[in-house]
């Protein structure tokens, strides 16, 4: 079954200045339709309070809430779907953990996590990445520039995958027409937006780019 995928995805991050719940208000009043809530910082009941109250600002605006990784909270929320980091993750047990209406997301880097996560049959959309090096999410994964994505979009054609692909890590607003002409569907922002000095402005900045 395919499901509906933005074009935008927005990810909440742990900032000490504006909390999640902050962050989603920012964006939902300037125009977001999905966003990712991915906070590492917080115990479970913690969690789950601040998606609840999260939820209930989504749902107000029409938005679609994923949550990142904590896969045991989406029976207990109002969470439209799952987006999974862990790259050589079992998604079909995870399809059947979650079931088959919720979206599930999953993160790569090459052309083969790619080809593994469509072979799964069960994943929704990819967000695959670095473009170039980002403090929000580190690690050591080689960095995709513009060109990459160029050949991974082409591999892709070529082995006929299909599949949603999200370029994701470092992306601002100057990248974004460049990204699209290189194949991808769409892209998936934090820091360019949260850490932005106007974040209603840089949020708008990049909606334009891809509606």
């Amino acid at each position: 079954m395919h499901k509906y995928i933005s074009k935008f995805h927005y990810l909440t991050q742990d900032l000490s200045r504006r909390s999640h719940l902050e962050q989603v208000m920012i964006a939902c009043e300037n125009g977001a339709n999905w966003i990712q809530y991915r906070c590492f910082s917080k115990d479970e009941e913690q969690l789950l309070d601040d998606i609840n109250r999260i939820a209930e600002v989504c749902d107000d605006w029409g938005t679609t809430l994923i949550v990142t990784d904590h896969i045991s909270l989406i029976s207990k929320a109002d969470i439209q779907g799952i987006h999974i980091e862990d790259m050589n993750a079992d998604f079909r047990s995870i399809r059947k953990e979650i079931g088959p209406d919720k979206t599930l997301g999953a993160s790569a880097n090459t052309i083969e996590d790619i080809q593994r996560i469509a072979d799964s049959k069960v994943v929704d959309y990819i967000g695959c990445g670095p473009l170039r090096i980002t403090l929000t999410k580190p690690n050591d994964y080689p960095l995709l520039g513009i060109n990459g994505y160029q050949l991974i979009t082409d591999e892709m054609k070529k082995r006929g995958i299909s599949i949603a692909l999200l370029a994701v890590g470092g992306v601002t607003a100057e990248d974004v027409d460049a990204l699209l002409k290189a194949g991808v569907y769409g892209v998936a922002v934090s820091a360019a937006v949260n850490l932005s000095p106007d974040p209603s402005k840089a949020f708008k900045e990049i909606y334009k780019k891809l509606h």
